[in-house]
């Protein structure tokens, strides 16, 4: 009898530095490309876990020796991101003015994640930001415009 076999969670910690970043987003298309449909998740996933990181190395309050975990998990066909730190400060959505230069972030996550929130870390040492994405429609599957 062929067994399926559910994805485990992909875990990792980074040094809490921008430079971080791009590592982070080769990790998680290294697991989006080992799945069957992770390609359904990668553009917004990519995007949301650069917010998410940019915002745990920028905005947190904790020593920058601390690492930063980033996880991933494929639960009931939603892609699951989360971005550990040491931090105590809670993300919190704010508006910007147009001509505002930074301070999108976590706009963005708010409206391309499914869902998205933050909750204290095990041991009460600092947070987590997870958010949800909905995997995207496969080009196939999108009806092709009559010209």
């Amino acid at each position: 009898m062929l067994k399926t076999h559910r994805p485990r969670t992909f875990a990792v910690r980074l040094d809490s530095r921008t430079e971080s970043t791009p590592l982070a987003r080769y990790l998680l298309r290294a697991y989006l490309s080992a799945l069957p449909t992770g390609d359904r998740y990668t553009d917004i996933a990519e995007l949301l876990l650069s917010e998410l990181f940019a915002n745990a190395v920028q905005h947190s309050d904790a020593p920058t020796d601390r690492l930063i975990e980033i996880r991933f998990a494929l639960v009931n066909s939603r892609l699951r991101l989360e971005v550990h730190d040491a931090g105590s400060e809670s993300p919190t959505l704010r508006s910007t003015s147009p001509d505002d230069e930074h301070g999108r972030g976590l706009f963005l996550v708010n409206e391309l994640a499914e869902r998205w929130g933050c909750c204290p870390r095990a041991g009460g040492i600092g947070k987590f930001v997870w958010a949800l994405v909905a995997p995207s429609l496969s080009p196939a599957a999108v009806p092709a415009l009559a010209v």
